[in-house]
């Protein structure tokens, strides 16, 4: 299939995660069209080497460009990724999330797309009343809006699949760090801690600090992707590394990579936080040939690397 795909579109190409599988699609000399409407993405994370287009997911104009562009592939990546704004307003985050993700599927069929490489939530998507690591058969349990309409996607996505032919392969990520992450994000423990102890700002953990993520590097999941690109699979898989990295134990770290000499603080723990978390990434291993390879400790030093240089 690798030699087939020409042309890919990458939805929320100028965010964190997407703007890393342009460059990767750039690198393998793939014709990269990315649509961002900016509202957490940055124009400079795109690659100079990609088509750029500032768009909503839910524009009517979408489907215009996807018929225009043609193709082969998707990277769904945009949406609204905050889970508190979720619960604030479920209706946003279904228009965005749910409703704009099932134009993009229903365009792919109408104009030819080859595959749909759909970025899912595997840290939201599982209670924590269940031992880690998570496996695809792990019963889905989302909670909240943002994890119900990405589950529902998925759902979505399997039935363009099944009724209509629409290749889909879901993937399912555990806590994602590394370069270009916001700071100012939610789920971007990694790039606030960093950033406050490059600028000697105080931080205050959540709770007690003992709960637990799986971290999985950048690198490892644009990898992920690549693979799913390449390789002729459907279905969902969890990407993640298998371990739990509490968050004390990432503030100690980070603090001994950066110098920093901040205190420890602790504050009341957030609402509605999961307390444990960790996916079981044995089929990703098997189908995809997959496995993390980034340890915990160098990934957190290239991302205060990239933190410094980004702040001179």
């Amino acid at each position: 299939m690798a030699k087939k795909i020409q042309r890919a579109l990458v939805t929320g190409g100028a965010g964190f995660i997407g703007s890393h599988i342009v460059d990767a699609l750039i690198q393998r000399r793939i014709k990269t069209f990315v649509v961002d409407d900016l509202s957490t993405g940055s124009q400079k994370n795109v690659n100079p080497n990609a088509q750029f287009f500032k768009m909503d997911i839910t524009s009517p104009l979408l489907p215009k460009l996807i018929e225009k562009i043609k193709p082969d592939v998707i990277f769904h990546l945009a949406a609204q990724i905050d889970v508190r704004h979720s619960v604030k307003d479920p209706l946003n985050d279904a228009k965005i999330n749910l409703l704009g993700s099932l134009a993009l599927a229903e365009a792919a069929v109408k104009y030819g797309v080859k595959k749909i490489i759909f970025s899912s939530s595997g840290g939201a998507m599982y209670s924590d009343s269940i031992r880690p690591p998570y496996s695809e058969k792990t019963v889905e349990q989302p909670l909240s809006p943002y994890a119900i309409s990405k589950r529902a996607t998925e759902m979505y996505l399997n039935f363009e699949h099944a009724v209509r032919g629409l290749h889909c392969v879901v993937l399912r990520y555990a806590n994602v760090y590394g370069p270009r992450q916001r700071s100012d994000g939610e789920a971007g423990v990694v790039a606030i801690f960093t950033e406050r102890m490059l600028a000697g700002r105080p931080i205050t953990i959540n709770g007690a600090g003992t709960q637990s993520r799986d971290f999985v590097f950048v690198e490892d999941i644009v990898r992920a992707n690549m693979l799913a690109l390449t390789k002729n699979v459907h279905g969902i898989f969890n990407l993640g590394t298998g371990k739990e990295v509490n968050i004390n134990q990432i503030f100690r770290k980070l603090k001994k990579i950066t110098n920093s000499d901040l205190p420890e603080r602790h504050g009341p723990p957030g609402p509605g936080e999961v307390f444990r978390s960790a996916l079981d990434s044995r089929k990703a291993a098997k189908e995809l040939a997959w496995r993390p390879q980034v340890r915990i400790d160098d990934g957190l030093q290239k991302t205060v690397e990239w933190f410094k240089q980004k702040g001179r």
